[in-house]
């Protein structure tokens, strides 16, 4: 097995927690659903969040509400750029796998799907799954 990364961002229409908490928990489901990985495979988890999102901490909205209390979990703020993208919440998600970088599936949604269109527009790989004992 080697660490490989999956990136993800997606914004938010207004700096409510719920919003960002919805937003961010959904971002993540949709990263995992198509890349298919579990909780244990993961090393670490690095976000940024855009200056203008002061109302909830991301990180917080994964760690409680998928309960990934013991995944290393590292926040910072995006530089704050004239034309850069506003209410913006990304994902730099290292887990360990044995899937090719061609076989990641990486997620931008809403309006950060304009930071990369080359990997959101790219299909879903299909991979066969590894079955762990139980």
């Amino acid at each position: 097995m080697k660490a490989v990364a999956i990136r993800g961002a997606v914004t938010v229409d207004k700096n409510e927690a719920e919003e960002i908490k919805s937003a961010t928990v959904g971002m993540v489901q949709q990263i995992i659903e198509k890349n298919k990985f579990a909780q244990e495979d993961i090393v670490m988890v690095f976000m940024t969040m855009t200056t203008d999102l002061t109302a909830y901490n991301a990180s917080a909205a994964i760690r409680l509400g998928m309960g990934w209390d013991d995944v290393p979990f590292f926040t910072s703020l995006e530089p704050d750029v004239d034309g850069g993208l506003k209410k913006c919440i990304r994902v730099l998600i290292q887990i360990q796998s044995d899937k090719a970088k061609d076989q990641i599936n990486h997620v931008y949604l809403g309006e950060a799907a304009k930071l990369r269109p080359d990997l959101s527009a790219r299909p879903v790989a299909k991979v066969q799954l590894e079955q762990k004992p139980v």
